[in-house]
């Protein structure tokens, strides 16, 4: 089967993955651009799966203070290499956690951090559970292992802190 190149454009540009990975999806998908974004999501899912034990000493701490003035937030985001820290996609990753965690205010970071017996609802109080943000129907993990898909390292949330004036 010849898959147009306009169908490629339009796939790479709606999910920005490799050209080579836009075309192999389109001929999964037997040329249809939705259920080749559906095969594109399962690709970075299996891409982060296999890269989750990979060591991340590397990363960037960043900063979101809210136009208020009255609320912030610090996330420090690692990956496996000083050269992906400094992209892009990542600076743009680390950014969006940092309003995540400033916007909802989490309390771990994931559900296995919970202690036994507690109150709280993984959903809603672990930071990867989350619905994200700037795309509701994704979860912040989700979020995370397509930015894996793209750079190819491994990413990983190592800790985080949320300031809100008069809250301690």
């Amino acid at each position: 089967m010849k898959i147009p190149t306009e169908a490629v454009k339009e796939l790479r540009s709606r999910t920005s993955a490799g050209m080579l990975e836009c075309k192999k999806a389109l001929l999964e998908a037997d040329g249809d651009i939705e259920k080749a974004v559906k095969v594109l999501q399962r690709y970075g899912l299996s891409v982060a799966q296999k890269k989750m034990e990979r060591v991340t000493t590397e990363g960037i701490v960043e900063a979101y203070i809210h136009h208020t003035g009255k609320i912030g937030a610090l996330v420090e985001l690692n990956c496996e290499s000083d050269f992906v820290a400094h992209t892009d996609e990542f600076r743009q990753l680390a950014r969006d956690i940092a309003m995540q965690v400033a916007a909802t205010s989490p309390q771990f970071i994931t559900a296995e951090e919970i202690p036994e017996k507690e109150g709280f609802d993984p959903q809603t109080d672990c930071l990867l559970n989350q619905p994200f943000i700037k795309e509701p129907a994704k979860s912040v993990q989700e979020i995370i292992n397509q930015t894996i898909a793209k750079v190819g390292e491994n990413i990983k949330i190592s800790r985080f802190a949320r300031f809100e004036i008069g809250r301690y």
